[in-house]
């Protein structure tokens, strides 16, 4: 990276304060200096009084004037400057339009920070090292459990995107962990010694949530007694959590999305207007993207909490995490050492766990409970474990099993990359078509090319 005095000035123009912030820390850290801009205009002046701005990383669709009209506006003055093209809404017609414009790239939100760092280095003729430096060493807390370059991927991610204010999406399936992403991410911000509030959407009745989010007045119903102060007036200079976001009515949708507009809401059965800053992080195990295009979850809510997606892969993914986390939560339970025998091992390394951590550590629960202490065997196990093919070999003597889940990821790896030739290698188009999220679809091409197989270098957004 270049000595300060020659460190790139990049400027950053989002109507939305939560991207301006993601975007300006992440590149901070990367070692640019950043301004930022909240419109179109306010960009173009900027440009126009620092000719020392190297970039411009702009939004497509803004209030007033878009980020297409800025950046034709921008190349009757200026030729050269490298703009970069971010959006939320992928339009093929906004693309085409902004490369023949002279855009050096278009993303689509939520931006992939990895791709957005190439992007800006491609143009600003920023070579990488040829021997790039290992990751950072990340420290977790005891209480965090995690061995697997692919787990220890995602909490640095998260710790990077916690310096901003920015709204997260957590994903991935039930059981994966997202509440300690979550505690993590808000134990990494600026919030940490504010309050970190978590309400699960699927576990209150809808006519309670509104109340239980917003508070309500005196009398606002039968039984409101006195006046209740909600969750995001307790999550005020903190952070709030919304759990199981996906199982949100469309009426509370909609008065979600002006609460994540500015912070404005009115509690059940009043007529001010109340305040509050709370950072808002939303966690599912739903596809979203599936939801909004079948109706049942609001577009512009969906894209107003999709600044950034932090997936957390499945535990049968991230292997090493296993027993790690089996005796952390064994000794957890026998409140001390306790044994597992090496069949158990096998079992626990060989199993899917469709359930996840979750899963395991209700597992491990019973078994120290059946163990009374001492050594776990697989009759401790739950029975659908001991009942699984690959574990049913196991305790038949068939100990040369295959490694768990070869086949099935042979399979998947299989169908991503015929489907991803199929639509042309446009990532977002493949996504759709397997019926997962972007970040996913991401995250397991990453995989493939640890493992060492080679995926088509001309994918694109």
């Amino acid at each position: 990276m270049p000595t300060d005095n020659s460190t790139p000035l990049l400027l950053v123009v989002d109507d939305d304060a939560g991207q301006r912030s993601l975007l300006t820390t992440f590149l901070n850290t990367q070692g640019f200096k950043v301004q930022a801009a909240s419109s179109a205009l306010e960009a173009l002046h900027a440009l126009k009084q620092q000719p020392e701005i190297r970039m411009m990383i702009s939004d497509v669709r803004m209030p007033g004037m878009t980020g297409l009209e800025a950046l034709r506006e921008l190349r009757q003055r200026q030729h050269n400057l490298p703009v970069l093209l971010v959006t939320a809404y992928a339009d093929i017609r906004d693309a085409v339009d902004a490369m023949r414009d002279g855009a050096v790239n278009y993303l689509e939100k939520p931006i992939d920070l990895d791709e957005l760092l190439t992007s800006v280095r491609n143009a600003l003729g920023i070579l990488p090292t040829q021997n790039p430096a290992a990751p950072a060493p990340i420290t977790l807390p005891n209480h965090i459990i995690a061995k697997s370059p692919e787990m220890l991927a995602v909490f640095r991610e998260a710790a990077v995107v916690a310096q901003s204010d920015t709204r997260i999406l957590i994903t991935g399936e039930s059981g994966v962990g997202k509440e300690i992403i979550s505690d993590w991410i808000h134990s990494q911000s600026p919030r940490a010694n504010g309050p970190c509030i978590k309400v699960n959407c699927a576990a209150i009745p809808e006519n309670l949530l509104e109340s239980e989010l917003f508070g309500h007045e005196k009398g606002a119903f039968t039984g409101a007694v006195s006046q209740h102060i909600g969750r995001f007036e307790e999550a005020c200079n903190g952070t709030i959590l919304l759990d199981e976001i996906g199982e949100m009515s469309p009426t509370l949708q909609a008065k979600l999305l002006r609460i994540t507009q500015d912070g404005t809401f009115q509690r059940v059965g009043g007529s001010g207007t109340q305040q509050t800053n709370a950072r808002v992080l939303a966690a599912t195990n739903q596809n979203l993207e599936l939801a909004v295009r079948e109706g049942r979850f609001r577009e512009d809510l969906f894209y107003r909490l999709n600044v950034m997606e932090i997936y957390i892969p499945p535990l049968r993914e991230r292997k090493m995490d296993i027993l790690p986390l089996a005796q952390a939560f064994a000794r957890r339970y026998a409140k001390g050492n306790i044994r597992f025998s090496n069949q158990v091992i096998q079992i626990l390394e060989i199993y899917e766990w469709p359930g996840n951590v979750r899963e395991l550590q209700n597992a491990m629960e019973r078994a120290t409970l059946l163990a009374r202490g001492e050594m776990i065997l697989p009759e401790h196990l739950p029975q659908r474990i001991r009942q699984s093919t690959k574990t049913a070999d196991i305790l038949n003597g068939e100990t040369n099993v295959a490694p768990a889940g070869n086949l099935m990821e042979e399979m998947e790896r299989t169908t991503i990359l015929r489907t991803l030739q199929q639509c042309n290698y446009n990532r977002t188009e493949t996504a759709r078509t397997l019926g997962i999220s972007r970040r996913a679809l991401l995250y397991k091409l990453q995989r493939f090319q640890a493992l060492g197989y080679a995926i088509q270098s001309d994918i694109h957004a």
